[in-house]
């Protein structure tokens, strides 16, 4: 029974040790977690820094703070913070091979942020994933496609990928091509058009609208419309366009050609 006893004495400091550590492990990472979310929302607030440097900024003070507590943790248990930077100093080429992808994110994460090829808010397609750019840490960057989907792009695939970004200016050019009959007026079509845009107020008058024929298809006149709006604009104004081009052709019997199929019958 004795014996029982001093072995449970023998293990007593290191069952304290670890209830030690655990509880400042547990205060630890609420703490950063408080910290870095309040340098976060204070960086944000000021209008001369855009929130893509704020969360970055954050994230990577969440990172150190998080290194400080785990050195505080190990130290409980005897562990010095020289010895720690010993080992990690022993074992950082093992270490670099084994994360090399991760220390790749890393540095890609600082280029990004760097260079600023896209802020949080803007909407990207990196290597063929697009989506609106929802978070840019350490290691990778957050999208939201239109559907709400999030997808994850490792900062290193984001870095090394074509990256085009649709909010960078603060104007877009509006596409749209419309088919007409081969027996109906391109000038009256094309009047047609420039009316629309006119009214519309969202559609800008420099660049002004442009329309003209750039096509001679099978069974139809091509029209090809640019038009300039903001960018935050685009897609409502296609799609308004869209659909009062067309009502417009049906009141002035414009007509919009389709493919038709002829069946031919031989009598025997």
């Amino acid at each position: 029974m004795n014996g029982v006893m001093e072995q449970g004495l023998a293990y007593w400091p290191l069952v304290l040790s670890g209830i030690k550590a655990l509880v400042v492990l547990i205060i630890g990472w609420i703490a950063v977690g408080m910290i870095s979310e309040t340098v976060r929302k204070r960086i944000n607030s000021t209008p001369e820094i855009d929130a893509t440097l704020g969360n970055f900024i954050a994230s990577m003070l969440r990172w150190a703070l998080l290194a400080v507590v785990l050195i505080a943790v190990l130290g409980i248990f005897g562990i010095e913070a020289t010895s720690l930077v010993a080992m990690m100093g022993a074992a950082t080429l093992a270490i670099g091979l084994a994360l090399q992808g991760t220390l790749s994110d890393l540095a890609a994460g600082f280029m990004l942020i760097l260079f600023r090829p896209y802020k949080i808010g803007q909407y990207v397609d990196i290597g063929g994933t697009s989506g609106t750019v929802k978070d840019l840490n350490l290691f990778v960057t957050e999208l939201t496609t239109p559907d709400n989907v999030q997808i994850i792009v490792p900062n290193g695939q984001a870095w090394g990928s074509i990256i085009t970004n649709f909010s960078h200016h603060a104007t877009r050019r509006v596409d749209l091509v419309f088919g007409i009959d081969y027996g109906d007026s391109a000038d009256a079509a094309k009047a047609v058009i420039l009316e629309l845009a006119a009214a519309d107020s969202r559609i800008k008058t420099d660049p002004e609208p442009w329309v003209r024929v750039t096509n001679l298809g099978d069974s139809s006149v091509d029209l090809t419309t640019r038009l300039w709006c903001d960018a935050a604009d685009y897609w409502e104004v296609k799609f308004a366009m869209t659909q009062a081009v067309k009502e417009a052709f049906d009141k002035k019997g414009i007509s919009i050609p389709y493919p038709h199929t002829v069946e031919i019958k031989r009598n025997a």
